[in-house]
């Protein structure tokens, strides 16, 4: 029974806020990925043969034409509880 309660408290945990400084780090990528998509994509040849490869990642919030300052705030509101301590467009790490 004790067993139980503690991993209930411990779910339960997982799913409380996190803080705002870390909830601002997580949601710049999603407002990066608002504002283009991301992508990368390598060719390469050898004695082996040749071989290439694309990854490109679009979020729903780009192909909606979301703005990027609002799925920013949105996101760390929804992580942390607590508004951004500053607009996403004034932040130096900002390059959207």
């Amino acid at each position: 029974m004790k067993r139980l309660v503690l991993i209930a408290l411990l779910m339960l945990t997982a799913c409380g806020p996190i803080p705002l400084h870390q909830a601002e780090t997580e949601c710049l990528e999603e407002a990066r990925l608002a504002a283009q998509p991301r992508g990368e994509v390598g060719f390469g040849a050898g004695t082996g043969g040749a071989g290439g490869f694309a990854n490109i990642t679009i979020s729903s919030d780009y192909v909606l034409g979301r703005d990027p300052a609002a799925v920013f705030d949105a996101c760390v509101i929804n992580k942390s509880g607590q508004r951004p301590s500053q607009p996403l467009y004034s932040r130096s790490d900002w390059k959207g």
